[in-house]
Protein backbone atom coordinates (compact mmCIF):
# COMPACT_ATOMS: atom_id res chain seq x y z
CA UNK A 1 0.00 0.00 0.00
CA UNK A 2 1.52 3.61 -0.97
CA UNK A 3 1.50 5.60 1.76
CA UNK A 4 1.72 8.68 -0.28
CA UNK A 5 -2.29 7.97 -2.01
CA UNK A 6 -3.34 6.36 1.49
CA UNK A 7 -2.49 8.85 4.46
CA UNK A 8 -6.20 10.01 5.09
CA UNK A 9 -6.73 6.64 6.00
CA UNK A 10 -3.55 5.86 7.92
CA UNK A 11 -3.84 9.51 9.94
CA UNK A 12 -7.92 8.29 10.49
CA UNK A 13 -6.73 5.14 12.18
CA UNK A 14 -3.94 6.40 14.07
CA UNK A 15 -6.40 9.01 15.39
CA UNK A 16 -8.86 6.14 16.48
CA UNK A 17 -6.15 3.97 18.15
CA UNK A 18 -5.21 7.68 20.04
CA UNK A 19 -9.08 7.84 21.33
CA UNK A 20 -8.77 4.27 22.28
CA UNK A 21 -5.37 4.12 24.00
CA UNK A 22 -5.58 7.23 26.16
CA UNK A 23 -8.17 5.69 28.75
CA UNK A 24 -5.74 2.75 28.62
CA UNK A 25 -2.66 4.71 29.30
CA UNK A 26 -4.41 6.95 32.50
CA UNK A 27 -5.36 3.93 34.10
CA UNK A 28 -1.31 2.54 33.37
CA UNK A 29 -0.19 5.97 34.51
CA UNK A 30 -2.49 6.18 37.95
CA UNK A 31 -1.76 2.29 38.48
CA UNK A 32 2.02 3.34 38.52
CA UNK A 33 1.39 6.77 40.33
CA UNK A 34 1.61 5.42 43.70
CA UNK A 35 -2.05 7.61 44.80
CA UNK A 36 -5.23 6.83 45.42
CA UNK A 37 -6.61 10.10 43.84
CA UNK A 38 -7.71 10.36 40.39
CA UNK A 39 -6.27 13.43 39.26
CA UNK A 40 -2.04 12.33 38.80
CA UNK A 41 0.59 15.08 40.23
CA UNK A 42 1.34 16.60 36.92
CA UNK A 43 -2.15 18.42 36.99
CA UNK A 44 -1.70 21.78 38.17
CA UNK A 45 -3.50 22.84 41.42
CA UNK A 46 -4.64 26.10 39.48
CA UNK A 47 -6.46 25.68 36.01
CA UNK A 48 -5.41 29.16 35.26
CA UNK A 49 -1.42 28.14 35.64
CA UNK A 50 0.89 25.45 34.25
CA UNK A 51 1.26 23.63 31.33
CA UNK A 52 -2.25 22.17 30.30
CA UNK A 53 -0.48 19.98 27.86
CA UNK A 54 1.51 18.06 29.77
CA UNK A 55 -1.13 17.79 32.20
CA UNK A 56 -3.34 16.48 29.92
CA UNK A 57 -1.07 13.69 28.92
CA UNK A 58 -0.78 10.58 31.24
CA UNK A 59 2.08 10.69 32.94
CA UNK A 60 2.77 10.47 36.79
CA UNK A 61 5.20 13.04 38.42
CA UNK A 62 6.82 10.16 40.21
CA UNK A 63 6.52 6.34 39.25
CA UNK A 64 5.85 4.11 41.74
CA UNK A 65 5.26 0.25 42.52
CA UNK A 66 3.33 1.37 45.95
CA UNK A 67 -0.41 0.24 44.40
CA UNK A 68 0.54 -3.11 43.13
CA UNK A 69 2.37 -4.09 46.73
CA UNK A 70 -0.08 -2.50 48.54
CA UNK A 71 -2.67 -4.06 46.92
CA UNK A 72 -0.78 -7.59 47.85
CA UNK A 73 -0.49 -6.64 51.02
CA UNK A 74 -3.73 -5.29 52.27
CA UNK A 75 -6.27 -7.95 49.96
CA UNK A 76 -6.20 -11.34 49.23
CA UNK A 77 -6.17 -10.30 45.40
CA UNK A 78 -3.83 -13.14 44.12
CA UNK A 79 -6.25 -15.53 45.75
CA UNK A 80 -8.88 -13.76 43.42
CA UNK A 81 -7.30 -14.39 40.57
CA UNK A 82 -6.70 -17.67 41.68
CA UNK A 83 -10.50 -18.10 41.78
CA UNK A 84 -11.04 -16.45 38.41
CA UNK A 85 -8.38 -18.37 36.95
CA UNK A 86 -10.26 -21.65 38.32
CA UNK A 87 -13.73 -20.98 37.36
CA UNK A 88 -12.48 -19.34 33.84
CA UNK A 89 -10.48 -22.53 32.49
CA UNK A 90 -12.63 -25.07 34.22
CA UNK A 91 -15.84 -23.16 32.30
CA UNK A 92 -13.66 -23.35 29.07
CA UNK A 93 -12.47 -27.02 29.43
CA UNK A 94 -16.50 -27.85 30.30
CA UNK A 95 -17.66 -25.97 27.42
CA UNK A 96 -15.50 -26.79 24.65
CA UNK A 97 -15.81 -30.85 25.64
CA UNK A 98 -20.14 -30.29 25.69
CA UNK A 99 -19.53 -28.33 22.79
CA UNK A 100 -17.39 -30.38 19.97
CA UNK A 101 -19.41 -33.26 19.37
CA UNK A 102 -22.91 -31.69 19.85
CA UNK A 103 -21.99 -29.30 17.12
CA UNK A 104 -20.42 -32.46 15.20
CA UNK A 105 -23.47 -33.85 15.60
CA UNK A 106 -25.68 -30.83 14.47
CA UNK A 107 -23.25 -30.24 11.61
CA UNK A 108 -22.94 -33.89 10.42
CA UNK A 109 -26.26 -35.60 11.60
CA UNK A 110 -30.18 -35.29 10.66
CA UNK A 111 -31.72 -36.35 13.21
CA UNK A 112 -35.58 -35.42 15.36
CA UNK A 113 -35.40 -32.17 16.72
CA UNK A 114 -32.17 -31.20 15.25
CA UNK A 115 -33.64 -27.77 14.09
CA UNK A 116 -35.62 -27.11 16.99
CA UNK A 117 -32.22 -27.85 19.44
CA UNK A 118 -30.47 -25.19 17.20
CA UNK A 119 -32.99 -22.79 17.60
CA UNK A 120 -33.36 -23.05 21.45
CA UNK A 121 -29.71 -22.69 21.70
CA UNK A 122 -30.17 -19.56 19.77
CA UNK A 123 -33.03 -17.80 21.47
CA UNK A 124 -30.81 -18.69 24.61
CA UNK A 125 -27.71 -16.34 23.77
CA UNK A 126 -30.67 -12.96 22.94
CA UNK A 127 -32.21 -12.78 26.83
CA UNK A 128 -29.74 -10.67 29.31
CA UNK A 129 -28.25 -12.33 32.23
CA UNK A 130 -30.65 -10.39 34.82
CA UNK A 131 -33.43 -12.01 33.09
CA UNK A 132 -32.10 -15.48 34.23
CA UNK A 133 -30.76 -14.13 37.41
CA UNK A 134 -33.47 -15.59 40.15
CA UNK A 135 -34.13 -18.96 38.46
CA UNK A 136 -30.40 -19.51 38.20
CA UNK A 137 -29.71 -18.46 41.72
CA UNK A 138 -32.97 -20.52 42.74
CA UNK A 139 -31.60 -24.33 41.04
CA UNK A 140 -28.00 -23.57 41.73
CA UNK A 141 -28.53 -22.09 45.52
CA UNK A 142 -31.90 -24.08 46.75
CA UNK A 143 -32.00 -27.00 44.65
CA UNK A 144 -28.10 -28.01 44.35
CA UNK A 145 -27.01 -26.37 47.05
CA UNK A 146 -24.33 -25.47 45.51
CA UNK A 147 -24.43 -20.95 46.38
CA UNK A 148 -21.28 -19.59 47.49
CA UNK A 149 -19.37 -21.80 45.65
CA UNK A 150 -16.11 -21.69 42.82
CA UNK A 151 -18.87 -24.71 41.67
CA UNK A 152 -21.63 -23.40 41.48
CA UNK A 153 -20.41 -20.18 39.56
CA UNK A 154 -18.51 -22.35 37.42
CA UNK A 155 -21.63 -24.36 36.48
CA UNK A 156 -23.66 -21.57 35.26
CA UNK A 157 -20.73 -19.99 33.58
CA UNK A 158 -20.41 -23.74 31.61
CA UNK A 159 -24.45 -23.63 30.77
CA UNK A 160 -24.68 -20.36 29.61
CA UNK A 161 -21.86 -20.53 27.36
CA UNK A 162 -22.26 -23.93 25.49
CA UNK A 163 -24.87 -22.99 23.28
CA UNK A 164 -22.32 -19.98 21.92
CA UNK A 165 -20.14 -22.81 22.06
CA UNK A 166 -22.18 -24.90 19.79
CA UNK A 167 -23.34 -22.21 17.62
CA UNK A 168 -19.19 -21.63 16.87
CA UNK A 169 -18.14 -24.74 16.13
CA UNK A 170 -21.23 -25.61 14.18
CA UNK A 171 -20.71 -23.20 11.62
CA UNK A 172 -17.14 -24.10 11.21
CA UNK A 173 -17.97 -27.75 10.58
CA UNK A 174 -19.90 -27.17 8.01
CA UNK A 175 -17.04 -25.50 6.24
CA UNK A 176 -14.97 -28.72 6.56
CA UNK A 177 -16.01 -30.51 3.53
CA UNK A 178 -17.66 -33.56 4.28
CA UNK A 179 -15.96 -35.99 1.57
CA UNK A 180 -12.87 -36.33 3.36
CA UNK A 181 -15.09 -37.99 6.25
CA UNK A 182 -16.58 -40.43 3.89
CA UNK A 183 -13.32 -41.34 2.15
CA UNK A 184 -12.13 -42.51 5.50
CA UNK A 185 -14.87 -44.26 6.16
CA UNK A 186 -14.25 -46.07 2.55
CA UNK A 187 -11.17 -46.78 4.37
CA UNK A 188 -12.96 -48.34 6.98
CA UNK A 189 -12.15 -45.41 9.86
CA UNK A 190 -15.01 -45.34 12.38
CA UNK A 191 -16.57 -42.75 13.04
CA UNK A 192 -15.21 -41.89 16.62
CA UNK A 193 -11.94 -42.05 14.89
CA UNK A 194 -13.39 -39.86 12.53
CA UNK A 195 -13.71 -37.26 14.54
CA UNK A 196 -10.76 -37.19 16.80
CA UNK A 197 -8.10 -37.79 14.07
CA UNK A 198 -9.51 -35.81 11.18
CA UNK A 199 -11.74 -33.45 12.38
CA UNK A 200 -11.05 -31.75 15.39
CA UNK A 201 -7.22 -31.22 14.41
CA UNK A 202 -8.86 -29.06 11.15
CA UNK A 203 -11.04 -27.62 13.36
CA UNK A 204 -8.51 -26.13 15.45
CA UNK A 205 -9.02 -22.29 14.88
CA UNK A 206 -12.28 -22.35 15.45
CA UNK A 207 -11.71 -24.48 18.77
CA UNK A 208 -9.50 -21.83 19.42
CA UNK A 209 -11.49 -19.05 19.07
CA UNK A 210 -14.56 -20.56 20.75
CA UNK A 211 -12.24 -21.14 24.23
CA UNK A 212 -11.07 -17.70 23.82
CA UNK A 213 -14.15 -16.42 23.71
CA UNK A 214 -15.36 -18.61 26.70
CA UNK A 215 -12.29 -17.62 28.80
CA UNK A 216 -13.24 -13.85 28.09
CA UNK A 217 -16.65 -14.75 28.88
CA UNK A 218 -16.14 -16.42 32.38
CA UNK A 219 -12.75 -14.00 33.15
CA UNK A 220 -14.93 -10.49 32.66
CA UNK A 221 -18.69 -11.68 34.39
CA UNK A 222 -19.45 -9.62 37.40
CA UNK A 223 -23.23 -9.58 37.87
CA UNK A 224 -23.10 -13.39 38.18
CA UNK A 225 -20.46 -13.56 40.28
CA UNK A 226 -21.25 -10.66 42.85
CA UNK A 227 -24.49 -12.46 43.01
CA UNK A 228 -23.84 -16.00 44.08
CA UNK A 229 -20.26 -15.48 45.93
CA UNK A 230 -20.79 -13.95 49.68
CA UNK A 231 -17.46 -14.92 51.06
CA UNK A 232 -14.78 -12.53 50.46
CA UNK A 233 -12.28 -15.36 49.92
CA UNK A 234 -14.14 -16.74 46.98
CA UNK A 235 -14.44 -13.77 45.31
CA UNK A 236 -13.39 -13.90 41.88
CA UNK A 237 -10.94 -10.60 40.27
CA UNK A 238 -14.07 -8.64 38.74
CA UNK A 239 -16.13 -8.94 42.17
CA UNK A 240 -12.81 -8.36 43.86
CA UNK A 241 -12.27 -4.79 41.87
CA UNK A 242 -15.59 -3.68 42.23
CA UNK A 243 -15.52 -3.69 46.10
CA UNK A 244 -12.44 -1.44 46.04
CA UNK A 245 -14.69 1.21 44.67
CA UNK A 246 -17.85 2.21 47.16
CA UNK A 247 -19.81 4.58 48.53
CA UNK A 248 -17.33 5.14 51.19
CA UNK A 249 -13.97 4.09 49.84
CA UNK A 250 -12.17 4.77 46.60
CA UNK A 251 -9.02 3.32 46.40
CA UNK A 252 -8.48 4.13 42.47
CA UNK A 253 -4.69 3.55 42.73
CA UNK A 254 -5.41 0.02 44.05
CA UNK A 255 -8.24 -0.11 41.18
CA UNK A 256 -6.08 0.20 38.44
CA UNK A 257 -3.90 -1.77 39.60
CA UNK A 258 -5.80 -4.89 40.17
CA UNK A 259 -7.13 -3.79 36.18
CA UNK A 260 -3.48 -3.93 34.93
CA UNK A 261 -3.04 -7.46 36.46
CA UNK A 262 -6.57 -9.14 35.56
CA UNK A 263 -6.06 -8.09 31.69
CA UNK A 264 -2.92 -10.13 32.09
CA UNK A 265 -4.09 -13.41 31.36
CA UNK A 266 -6.51 -12.78 28.79
CA UNK A 267 -3.55 -10.53 27.09
CA UNK A 268 -1.83 -13.66 27.04
CA UNK A 269 -4.07 -16.18 26.20
CA UNK A 270 -4.45 -13.75 23.43
CA UNK A 271 -0.65 -13.99 22.12
CA UNK A 272 -0.62 -17.55 22.56
CA UNK A 273 -3.52 -18.20 20.53
CA UNK A 274 -2.89 -15.83 18.02
CA UNK A 275 -1.60 -17.95 15.09
CA UNK A 276 -5.31 -19.72 15.38
CA UNK A 277 -7.19 -16.61 14.88
CA UNK A 278 -8.37 -16.19 11.95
Amino acid sequence: MNFSKHWPIHLGLIAFIGLAMYPILWVVALAFSGSQDLTLANLPADPTQGDHLAAALPFPERWSLANFSGLMRDLPFLQWMGNSLIVSGLTTLAGIVIACPAAYAFSRFRFPGQRAGLFLFLVSQMYPVVVMLAPLYVIVSEWLRLGDSLWGLMLVYAATAAPFCVWMLKGYFDTIPIEIEESAIMDGVSRPRIFWEIVLPLARPAIAVTALFSFMTAWNEFILAAIFLENQDKYTAPVGLRFLVSDYTADWGYFAAGSILVSLPVAALFFALQKNLV
